[in-house]
């Protein structure tokens, strides 16, 4: 496998711009600007890891360009010359392995990938059982969050008198957050005996996870007259009231038709900025969508509508079993899943999904 000429010449424009961000990141002017300084530094880190690969593979080449002028000099003595192939074979070796990771970085990938997310869980089919199962996967996902060192961060929650969620939006920050979790989207189906069923049968219920990228706040634009922002009292499990004051944030987007709201903070300016950046995301979501003046029925086609039929994922308390119908990946684990051990489990998932492109590209 060779370097080709135009993945070269692409090298060699980011290492350009890798040295001009390192010049517009000493200006005192973007170091006052704080969007562009988050901007040129995000950029400059995604740089990093290319360009180290090709530093590493051009003096590789100039290794191998001293090892060939000394095989071609027929006045070298034989022992230097044995040592100077043997050299050259794992310089090949090497050579070939950076070459490999140079054209898997340099291949587009979904600009999403390394994403934070806005997460969204909503009891579907199954009243006080779902929204249980709402709060059980709501849990899961924040132990695995702690495991991976991932900053959890509530944006609204409702909560029910038994203890269950009707829905929660929260943001999840940290390293690969959305590479991870964008398979976790769709209708998740619990299959167990409810605490408040007497009777022993197993119910099935349903809950509908929704994971969104979040985008930059230069990304999507949104003008103000398009907004209509409203106040009200924010409240607790069973209709109470936290606080006496309108701290909490409904904002409605009048073109789409998409309405978000916060009241996790006590604070009305900092509920507003959580509410925004869920409206960013959703219509992120919608612009990504070919149905962009459709987004209800955008959004149904991600988490469906939380019927006992649309099954993403199954977890049957019974049998222990955890099942990814899309991906047909099953694990006897359903204990360790539900308490944040989902490594596992995620890691046969992307096996699978690998597997199919990798067929599909073959084809």
């Amino acid at each position: 496998m060779k370097m080709e000429a135009s993945q070269i010449e692409k090298l060699e424009k980011m290492q350009k711009r890798y040295e001009e961000l390192h010049r517009l990141l000493s200006d005192p002017g973007v170091a006052r600007d704080r969007n562009l300084l988050e901007k040129y530094s995000r950029e400059s880190g995604k740089l990093e890891e290319p360009l180290s690969l090709w530093q590493r593979y051009r003096k590789l080449q100039d290794e191998m360009g001293k090892l060939k002028e000394i095989l071609a000099d027929d006045e070298e003595e034989k022992d230097i010359k044995k040592l100077a192939r043997e050299e050259e074979e794992n310089l090949k070796k090497d050579l070939e392995g950076l070459e490999q990771k140079l054209s898997k970085v340099l291949t587009p990938q979904d600009p999403y990938l390394q994403r934070n997310v806005i997460m969204e869980i909503r009891a579907g089919t199954g009243g006080d059982e779902a929204a249980l199962f709402a709060a059980d996967l709501y849990k899961m996902y924040n132990r695995f969050g702690g495991k991976k060192t991932w900053k959890m961060e509530n944006m609204d929650l409702h909560a029910t008198p038994r203890g269950g969620i009707k829905e929660v939006i929260f943001a999840i920050e940290g390293k690969d957050v959305f590479e991870t979790l964008r398979f976790e989207s769709g209708v998740h189906r619990v299959q167990r005996v409810p605490v408040t069923e007497s009777s022993g049968r197993i119910h099935t219920s349903t809950v509908t996870v929704a994971v969104l990228p979040e985008p930059e706040e230069i990304e999507i634009e949104i003008n103000p007259d398009d907004l209509k922002i409203e106040t009200f009292h924010s409240s607790g499990a069973g209709g109470q009231h936290v606080n006496v004051t309108d701290s909490a944030v409904r904002i409605s987007h009048i073109p789409t038709g998409v309405t978000t709201q916060c009241q996790d903070e006590r604070s009305q300016h900092q509920n507003k900025i959580k509410a925004m950046r869920i409206l960013r995301a959703k219509l992120l979501q919608a612009r990504e969508s070919e149905q962009q003046n459709e987004i209800s029925e955008q959004r149904r086609s991600q988490i469906g509508r939380g019927d006992r039929s649309e099954r993403t994922r199954t977890y049957n308390y019974p049998e222990r079993r955890v099942t990814d119908h899309r991906h047909h990946v099953t694990v006897y684990d359903l204990e360790n899943i539900l308490n944040g051990e989902m490594d596992n489990l995620l890691k046969s998932i992307h096996e699978k999904i690998r597997e199919k492109k990798l067929v599909s590209e073959e084809g």
